[in-house]
Formats: structure tokens, sequence, C-alpha cells
């Protein structure tokens, strides 16, 4: 098979105010016909950037030097992107060679319908009339799985889930039929089950559209399934390439070994929980920090509309001193449970009991008094810092809200205290939150968490943007933390390996319904419902002969549930 794209000697500096920065050094790859690359690594690696040049998509601070040698399907042309003008790039784009971007929301344009921005690729390649192009995004919409595909060509991208926008964004890039299709982080932010159904869909991609794939990923299990081949990159250089059995049975470089060993795997979790277990036993029996029976949140209805029950009868508890983790689909009611425990969404039945406080009908006077005893961890902590404060006014920000500090300034000693607690040095405090990585800003959002020493700690999703080594770091200083201050937690989490790592119970929601709870053991070695069954085998494994059993178990669940 010949390559589709060769790249030789590729180097990529960045020009800074603090100088020069190569992000990528040297590195030469290729990809044939129908085949899968991987690209792996720990954020900062190189592995965007170099797919990146592929497109020519590198902003005019970046240096390239090396080749991108870019065949078209046919193999009748070829061009070298780093040299090219930028007609030719136009003309490459979309023909040749096409991205699927790693977040849906911000690459679909919301003011204009999915058919019409489908189209704009068509009308810009070749002479196309309004009703040709329309009648194009139909058929590909159709193809990549989208329902009533005549109907919702007609949709804006705030009318799709956000599996489905993926699936758009996927038929945006197959619709001019490129041979090469470069997917940066594809499944990043998706529940398992939808990220299985954007693997078969990306498999799909190679089998019947022929496109060979350029995968940029930090979930190991997802190289599992879908790779032929591996590329490991470590601070901007190629340590390791080999096939993907090889890679994963046979690792050379000991940076792939370390980023292997980081990856969660499910029964990792039972000694530590075990050991919590026997301790909590050996502590007086206390009264439940979260208390939940037949709790009912409904979110009222618009223009006369009937509302939406979003937690229908769930019951649960959590003790002091544990850590419950909820799991489930994007829509389960994970989220709402967790923020209606925080004051942020008001019970509409039932009862949900928060350090002793009854929530159904709770004024804000009356929460007032155990507001300052819960902590959050948001899911995106780029989004929940203030982009004007410093990393320590962030963190004292609790501090100065409840009274316990009168100015950021004054609480500054036990800002220092907290962030050298999550392992962070106390000069970041000086920094702003976009001078620090993903998972710096997580260790940050943990301090903040802290602040007040919460007796309870909500932690929504706060590992499911970081690859495998910052995940694990941050991980095990959550299990450390939890150990040293000893608060309850409700973990939320839809990767099901972490939650086994850090949960001493685990409750599985399904569209509102608590459908199984239990330890680790029962509910992921032994689900006795076949949704927990379903959910369990979506998850990837690192393991390529495993995945592919697995891959098996989950069509035949699939099938027996349709």
């Amino acid at each position: 098979m010949s390559d589709v794209v060769q790249i030789n000697d590729l180097s990529v500096t960045f020009s800074t105010d603090a100088g020069a920065v190569k992000a990528v050094d040297d590195v030469s790859l290729t990809v044939a016909a129908g085949e899968v690359l991987a690209i792996v690594g720990e954020s900062g690696s190189g592995k965007t950037v170099t797919a990146k040049t592929i497109l020519g998509l590198l902003p005019e601070t970046a240096t390239a030097s090396g080749a991108v040698i870019l065949r078209s399907r046919d193999g009748k042309s070829e061009a070298d992107v780093v040299s090219i003008d930028k007609r030719r790039l136009r003309e490459v784009r979309g023909t040749d060679v096409a991205m699927v971007f790693q977040e849906p929301s911000t690459a679909l344009n919301p003011v204009y319908p999915v058919g019409w921005q489908i189209a704009e690729g068509l009308r810009a390649h070749g002479k196309l009339s309004k009703k040709e192009a329309q009648a194009k995004a139909v058929e590909i919409l159709e193809r990549v799985g989208i329902p009533e595909p005549e109907k919702r060509v007609k949709y804006y991208p705030h009318q799709f889930s956000g599996g489905q926008k993926q699936r758009i964004v996927i038929a945006m890039a197959l619709v001019l039929n490129p041979g090469l299709i470069v997917a940066d982080e594809p499944t990043t932010a998706l529940d398992v089950t939808v990220q299985a159904e954007i693997l078969d869909l990306l498999r799909r991609c190679r089998d019947e559209f022929g496109a060979a794939i350029v995968l940029i990923t930090h979930n190991m299990g997802v190289v599992a399934d879908l790779a032929d081949r591996v590329a490991v990159m470590y601070q901007g250089k190629l340590v390791e390439q080999a096939d993907v059995r090889t890679l994963f049975s046979a690792p050379q470089a000991d940076y792939t070994k370390a980023l292997l060993a980081a990856v969660p795997k499910i029964g990792q979790g039972a000694v530590a929980t075990q050991d919590r277990a026997i301790a909590r036993a050996e502590r007086p029996e206390q009264a439940p920090v979260v208390r939940a029976r037949d709790l009912r949140i409904q979110y009222p209805g618009r223009l006369g509309r009937p509302g939406f029950v979003a937690v229908d009868g769930v019951s649960f508890d959590i003790r002091p001193g544990e850590v419950l983790g909820l799991v489930g689909e994007s829509g389960s009611g994970k989220t709402t449970i967790g923020r209606a425990i925080a004051g942020l969404n008001k019970v509409t039945g039932g009862s949900l009991q928060v350090l002793g406080l009854e929530m159904n009908g709770v004024r804000e006077r009356q929460f007032r008094k155990v507001r300052s005893d819960i902590g959050f961890v948001f899911q995106d902590p780029a989004s929940s810092f203030n982009p004007l404060l410093t990393i320590a006014e962030c963190v004292a920000e609790p501090l100065v809200v409840h009274g316990r500090a009168s100015s950021a300034a004054e609480a500054r000693k036990r800002v220092d205290e907290l962030l050298e607690a999550v392992q962070l040095p106390r000069t970041y405090g000086d920094r702003f939150p976009h001078e620090l990585s993903g998972g710096q800003r997580q260790r940050a959002s943990l301090a903040r968490a802290l602040a007040l020493e919460p007796t309870l700690l909500i932690a929504d999703e706060p590992t499911s943007a970081l690859d495998v080594s910052v995940q694990a770091r941050v991980l095990e200083l959550f299990a450390d933390l939890q150990k040293e201050f000893g608060f309850a937690s409700l973990f939320i989490s839809h990767d099901l390996a972490v939650v086994d790592l850090l949960a001493d119970r685990i409750a599985v929601l399904h569209r509102g319904r608590l459908v199984e709870e239990g330890t680790g053991e029962e509910v992921l070695g032994n689900p006795r419902e076949a949704y927990t069954q379903r959910l369990l085998a979506s998850l990837p494994v690192p393991d390529p002969i495993e995945q592919a059993d697995r891959r098996e178990a989950l069509q035949r669940l699939s099938s027996q549930s349709a």
C-alpha cells in the first residue's frame, strides 16, 4: 500500500515572549492507505501540533521545517504541506485530508443549520447547486448514523446531543471523500457508551470509506480498540513506534511503560477501598452526611411544555469519610444530583438531607449555615476560575466569602498551605489560570474546594479531560487528601475504572433512576443489571486482544437490548 502521508524530519518552533519553544523535534512518520495510526503522549508532547501540521493549521507564531508529503486518494498528485502556498493548501484541505476536532460544539457554527455547514465544504470545492449539496448532506448524515436525516439536516447544532454533534463533525470530514482523516481527541468528553459508538463509526470510516486515520488521543483503551500502529511522543520527540499488539505486550521505551502503567484498570481499587472500609467500621456509628429517599428533581417546562424529570425516585446514603461513586451516561442525572446536594438545583420531590438539613423546600438563609461544609470540584477548572484573578486569589475566594479572612492577601498563608497540600509550589499562587496546565488547574481546583475544610466534597468529572499520566497523579492526590482530611465525597464520573479506584461504593444511574448499587467488586465484578453490563462492556481496555473480545460482547448485549 502506498503512503497517504509521509512526514520527514519535521520540527516546529513557536515564538514566545520568553523565547523560542520547540514543540516538535525531528519527527518522521508515515501513514499507509486504510491504516489507523494513533499518536499518543501526555499534554505538551507535540502530538496535536504534529497532526495540525498535516493540514497546515499552525498559527503565524509557528515555524516548521522538514517535509509533510500529502498524497491524493487516487495517487496522481502530492503536495508538501510545509512549503505550498495558501491557494494550493485550500485545495488539499477537505479533498485530500480533513480534520475531526476535539470539541464539536466549538467546531460547529451555532447560527447555521448543520446541513448548510456540510454543504459549505462541498460548494467550496466544486460547482454544485444548492439542491445537489443538500442531497449530499442528507446522504452523508444518514451514513454516519443520524436518525431522520431529511428532517434533521435543517436542525441547528444545539438541537443535537454531544455524540450526535461528533457524528456531524465526522460527516463534514467525510463528505469530500478524503484519503486521510485527522481525528484530534474525538471521544474525550463522551461517556463510554457514546464513545463506543463513535469508535465504531471511525472504524467504518476506515473500512467502508477507505480513509486512513491519524488518531490523537490520551486514552490507551481507545488506542487498543481502533489503532493498527502506535507512535509515542514525549517532549516533542518520537520515543517509540510499533504495531498496536507489540506496543501493548512488549513496550520498549521507559516512558511508554510508565504511560501504560498509569492507565486505571477495573479491579485495582479493591485493596484500597477494603482498607478504608475496615478503618470506617472501627469508628462509632454516625448519621449519614447525605441521605436521599425517593429523590425527585424536575426541571420546569417552557412555553406550555411539560417539565423534564431528571431524577426519579433515587435513594442512597453517603456515610462520614465514605466515597460514593456515581456513574452513568450523559443525561442520566449524575450532575443534577451533585448540584442538588450543593444547593444549586431545587429538589421537587422526596427527601434529600445534607448534613442534617432537609433540602426539599429549604430556604437560602437556612442552607447558608451548612454551605461552608460543602466543597465542589468542577469538571472544567479553566471555566470555573475567574481568568482575571491569580490562582491565590481564586483559592482564597471561599475564605473571603465566608468571613474566614478579610482579603486574599490576609489568606495567603492558608492558600500557600493548600497549594502545597495539592503538590503545587506556593509560587504558582501568583500565576493566572491560563498559565497552568490542565492537571495543575485541577489541583488548584481541589485546593479551592478544600479551603474551608469541608465535611463533604462533590467532585464532578474532575479527571475527564486529563491525559492518563496527569490523571493518575490527580487520582492519587485525591485519595491521599481524602485519607488526610477524612471528608465524605460524591465522586461523579463516566469512567468506571476511575470510580473503581477511588470509591467505597458505586451507584449506577440510568435515565434518572438508580439501577444498581454496591461495592466495586459487586457492581463491576458481577453486574446484575443489563444496563450495567452494557456500560462495563463499553469501557475500552488497554489490551488489543481483550478489547476485541469486549467489542464482540458489547455487540451481543446491544443486539439483545434492541
